[in-house]
């Protein structure tokens, strides 16, 4: 039997290599070609050791292919791409290039004028917990931000039900290996060992896919939200925080509130291979190296506020593994196929 071919533009980032680790054991599709500008015509396994038992070279353009896989930076993403999209060729993106409906938000918060608005309206968001359906026809998955698949997944229960109101406070801890595998002062190991700090408070990039993704769950509900990221001293691993008011009535006082809490949460996730509703707070180790996300919620009975709570790896549920998630769904076949492993421990 014939697999399907795939290729990575861009192997050589830190979701890139993610990736290919995922596709070379994927029993469904073979890795056909890879490219990286900074490697081409090394042996992906001469670049990447680990990898050693890759029979690929690193090419500066990608070969024929049945599902591309985009891990290029936002802006160089979208002019890598069009071409293959114009060709038939399915895509996954992994950039920021596709994520937003609005053109017009790309130059606030990405800094360039979008060159293909037509594709924003023909993507599908690739989030498999909202999005299943459209992601299995789709031509174009733009897979969500580390931070937003981890704020929405926490969030989405709450707002679907109408337990919340609008002013909503996210508070994202994250791993260095966000930040990508290029140097900078601020992942330098002496300026970020020991240290905790919070960026972007006037506004980051993922907020406008939080809201747009929060504000498409539920008619009517127009989220004003705070998101702050801090940069923690680990490699891998996200773990936001979300408070926000409750609907006044909407959950019982005291504990059966937490309880009929849990169960909303349990029943919105019933069917998800990859989301866990924990009964405690998770830990971001919970998920190292796998695909699975989880979350808790909970009740600060003194200020009526939920809290809720969720925990995965940046560069799996939040880049990699997600993008292959989608590419199951997409080849119809068994969405666990490749992703079925448990997170590394301790």
């Amino acid at each position: 039997m014939t697999k399907t071919r795939v290729g990575i533009i861009n192997v050589t980032g830190y979701a890139g290599v993610e990736l290919a680790r995922l596709l070379l054991n994927h029993p469904g599709v073979e890795l056909t070609s890879v490219t990286g500008r900074s490697a081409a015509g090394q042996l992906l396994g001469d670049f990447f050791p680990h990898l050693s038992d890759a029979d690929l070279t690193i090419e500066a353009n990608l070969g024929e292919v049945d599902i591309a896989f985009s891990a290029m930076p936002h802006k160089e993403s979208a002019q890598a791409v069009l071409p293959l999209l114009e060709n038939g060729t399915r895509v996954i993106d992994i950039s920021a290039d596709f994520r937003l409906r609005d053109a017009g938000a790309y130059p606030q918060w990405y800094g360039f004028e979008h060159p293909a608005p037509q594709w924003l309206k023909k993507a599908v968001l690739g989030l498999p917990e909202l999005y299943r359906e459209k992601i299995r026809s789709a031509q174009l998955v733009a897979c969500p931000g580390c931070y937003p698949t981890g704020a929405i997944l926490a969030l989405a229960p709450a707002v679907k039900s109408g337990l919340i109101r609008p002013e909503v406070i996210v508070d994202s801890k994250s791993g260095i290996s966000g930040a990508g595998r290029s140097l900078s002062l601020t992942t330098h190991f002496s300026e970020a060992n020991e240290d905790v700090t919070a960026y972007s408070l006037s506004g980051h990039r993922h907020l406008p896919e939080i809201t747009q993704e929060l504000a498409l769950l539920k008619p009517g509900f127009s989220p004003a939200i705070t998101f702050v990221p801090h940069l923690i001293p680990m490699t891998r691993g996200i773990l936001p925080t979300a408070y926000a008011p409750l609907v006044a009535g909407k959950l019982p006082e005291g504990k059966r509130g937490e309880e009929e809490l849990l169960n909303i949460y349990r029943d919105f996730y019933r069917d998800e291979p990859f989301v866990r509703v924990a009964t405690s707070s998770p830990h971001t180790k919970y998920t190292w190296g796998s695909n699975y996300c989880y979350v808790y919620a909970t009740i600060d009975h003194r200020t009526g506020r939920l809290i809720a709570v969720s925990a995965l790896d940046n560069l799996m549920k939040g880049a990699a593994s997600q993008a292959i998630q989608n590419m199951n769904i997409m080849l119809g076949i068994p969405e666990t196929t490749g992703l079925e492993a448990a997170g590394i421990y301790p």
